[in-house]
């Protein structure tokens, strides 16, 4: 068992039911813009702007932001700790593992960012 400060907590069945419910924020999402492109075949740039200038729409979009960061970080986190373990490179993995992750993190909470300046135009 690896035990590491970077994960999200210490339990794995609460990064495991995190994983879970960010999914279904990630479906619930995706299912409704789906279906708004369905609904709405000859989308113009006028409307898709005021469905984003709506701020539940914005809340909603920033929720999916923050689940694209918890899933991916939990689903790294997870592949890094497998794959980069004691067992495949001894007392090195930390030397590997640790920068693979700090990469991760700083490139998803880039994206956040980015995103949040989009969405609210800070």
């Amino acid at each position: 068992m690896v035990t590491n400060i970077t994960n999200l907590s210490r339990s794995g069945l609460y990064d495991w039911m995190l994983q879970r419910l960010t999914a279904v924020v990630l479906g619930v999402y995706s299912v409704f813009l789906l279906g708004y492109l369905v609904i709405n075949p000859d989308l113009q740039y006028e409307q898709w702007g005021e469905l984003f200038d709506e701020t539940w729409m914005r809340i909603f979009t920033l929720l999916a932001l923050i689940s694209i960061l918890a899933h991916a970080w939990i689903g790294m986190w997870t592949i890094t700790t497998d794959y980069f373990n004691d067992r495949a490179f001894g007392s090195k993995s930390v030397l590997i593992r640790f920068p693979l992750q700090v990469v991760c993190f700083i490139a998803l909470f880039s994206y956040v960012i980015w995103g949040v300046q989009i969405l609210w135009g800070l």
